[in-house]
């Protein structure tokens, strides 16, 4: 059984960064597809940024050029380097893991930017 346990939220001003990171307990497979999705009050989950075991990554609109997800293979784990953040990138920022079959969500970890 696959867990994913994230950290590295937390509160920020407006300009701020933070890394975000999400570690995969358990087999995952050798063909995957790892990333982050966010819910805000409100608002329905969407997807952050996404990175398939052969490294091809995936952004929304919203963050290209301001995050940069990444893996390390050797420790199961995928990184989220947010930068120039805005108050609109608050929400509770959830890991996910699709697996060729199953896939795996974390418990998630708040980001809150404000001033």
């Amino acid at each position: 059984q696959v867990q994913l346990v994230e950290s590295g939220g937390g509160l920020v001003q407006p300009g701020g960064s933070l890394r975000l990171s999400c570690a995969a307990s358990g087999s995952i497979g050798s063909i995957f597809v790892m990333g982050w999705y966010r819910q805000a009050p409100g608002k329905q989950r969407e997807l952050v940024a996404v990175i398939t075991s052969g490294g091809s990554t995936n952004y929304a609109d919203s963050v290209k050029g301001r995050f940069t997800i990444s893996r390390d293979g050797a420790k199961n784990t995928v990184y989220l380097e947010m930068n120039s953040l805005k108050p609109e990138d608050t929400a509770v920022y959830y890991c996910h893991l699709q697996k060729l079959v199953g896939t795996n969500w974390g418990q998630g970890t708040q980001v809150t930017v404000s001033s």
